[in-house]
């Protein structure tokens, strides 16, 4: 039975990106497996789920609105047998959200499910593409069009290695992508690896996933991130690389807002760990910027790190001053305006005794629009709270991101139209500190060339087409 209702919640900025996870192993239970990794990448997207299944005959695929926990029960995974399975976790970035547009994407008649965590800004030579082939793109977003593509070179007789060769110029964005044949599982980067996806290895199987995190879950044992611009083939022949860039075309860029805030603090990225790094642009922030207080609070869960990293570097004690309400999702529907505004009374709730009286820093990943700042230091202020200094464990976003964040546009950026001091009057803080950015590359202690930093450079290392006569540089 399909679920068919949905739950009105607050939107909140930015979003999330899409989470990808699947499985090859004869004699393993793919789907179910692919179901417990979905688990673990529900923080990439909760608008929709779906997971796409093969034993070697043809492909099933279940897939709905809502969070994972909604959309299966024992009867889907009954239906889903079979070694070989992908699965996705889905929030609109390109072509609206919805059922509709629920991945994995596959037809009734092809040959190839299709799931992606990414965006194309530019899908210019994509429709050139299905144009001449006179293939009806209307409604389609750009994973849709990368299947329809694909499927297309599939029915002139290419193998899928060949398809992808020949398409993968076409894919002008970022992507990490899973397909799946019904005895195959193909994985793809684009060539500046802005998304994570790692490799895992289990009980003779292989598990591809966005996050790390889900590969401990399911007892897969790591092996390696998965190189900007390769493609593995994954069948009954073993694992294979192909290199689809190479040179100066391959170079990786890997979105450092992953460490930030998208990615689970116990996932590795560019082998090291989310949470070590998290704490170290707190202790950068307690270096820069030296305030007298009472206690540190984070906004959690993704500044829960840096919080503890300020509080062990500035000797100011530490305490979870507001509550996180778990049970509040940032899904499915675009909620009404009254709704958004109420949405960190519903999600976050102070908590008095710890607050009243006191000099209280609140400590944040980031400030987007500024609306949901302006709301959370207005609370603590109703909790009593004698100060209260907002600290952001990282740089001002002054620029949209086009890669797959839902992220407003430049003129709706709060850092973009304001000055700090305008911010700060305007959130109503009696302070408002920044991570400088030297401070940010230096807390990952890699170097800058290996990250995109275009939310807070302007600097879009992969093309984003007319896209760039959106921005203007500050």
């Amino acid at each position: 039975m399909l679920h068919d209702s949905v739950t009105l919640y607050p939107h909140f900025f930015p979003e999330e990106k899409c989470g990808i996870f699947g499985v090859y192993g004869k004699g393993m239970e793919a789907a179910r497996l692919v179901h417990s990794g979905l688990w673990a990448l529900q923080h990439r997207g909760q608008e929709s789920s779906g997971i796409a299944s093969s034993e070697g005959l043809g492909i099933r695929v279940y897939k709905n609105e809502g969070l994972v926990s909604r959309v299966y029960d024992e009867e889907h995974l009954a239906l889903l047998s079979g070694y070989c399975s992908i699965g996705h976790n889905r929030y609109a970035t390109s072509g609206g959200s919805g059922k509709l547009h629920a991945q994995p994407v596959f037809s009734t008649h092809g040959q190839i499910a299709l799931a992606h965590n990414g965006n194309l800004p530019s899908t210019t030579k994509l429709e050139s593409f299905l144009d001449e082939k006179k293939i009806k793109y209307t409604g389609m977003n750009d994973s849709e069009m990368i299947h329809a593509a694909i499927e297309y070179q599939l029915q002139q007789g290419d193998s899928v290695t060949s398809a992808v060769k020949t398409l993968f110029p076409l894919f002008t964005g970022v992507f990490c992508l899973l397909l799946m044949t019904k005895d195959s599982m193909i994985a793809i980067r684009d060539a500046k690896g802005i998304r994570p996806l790692s490799l895992g290895k289990l009980n003779g199987g292989y598990i591809v996933s966005s996050e790390t995190c889900a590969l401990d879950t399911v007892g897969a044992t790591f092996i390696r991130d998965i190189e900007p611009g390769e493609m593995l083939v994954i069948n009954d022949k073993g694992l294979k690389s192909y290199a689809l860039a190479t040179g100066k075309e391959k170079e990786e860029k890997l979105d450092i807002f992953e460490f930030v805030y998208f990615a689970r603090s116990d996932s590795k990225l560019l082998g090291k760990r989310v949470d070590t790094v998290r704490k170290n642009f707190g202790k950068q922030l307690a270096k820069e910027c030296k305030i007298v207080a009472d206690v540190v609070i984070p906004v959690p869960d993704s500044a829960i790190s840096a919080a503890l990293g300020f509080s062990q570097a500035s000797g100011i004690p530490f305490d979870h001053g507001l509550i996180k309400n778990r049970y509040i999702h940032r899904t499915f529907i675009q909620p009404a305006q009254r709704l958004r505004e109420k949405a960190v009374v519903m999600k976050l709730n102070p908590i008095t005794e710890i607050i009243e009286g006191k000099r209280v820093i609140i400590i944040d990943d980031s400030i987007v629009r500024g609306t949901t700042s302006k709301k959370l230091v207005e609370r603590i202020r109703a909790a009593g709270a004698k100060e209260v200094h907002l600290l952001i464990s990282s740089p001002p976003v002054l620029y949209p991101d086009f890669y797959g964040i839902d992220t407003p546009k430049q003129k709706d950026l709060v850092a973009f139209k304001m000055t700090l001091g305008e911010m700060t009057k305007y959130i109503g803080a009696d302070s408002l500190t920044f991570l400088s950015y030297e401070g940010l590359i230096a807390a990952t202690e890699l170097p800058e060339e290996r990250f995109s930093t275009s939310c807070f450079t302007g600097i879009y290392p992969s093309d984003i087409g007319k896209r760039a006569l959106e921005i203007q540089m500050k």
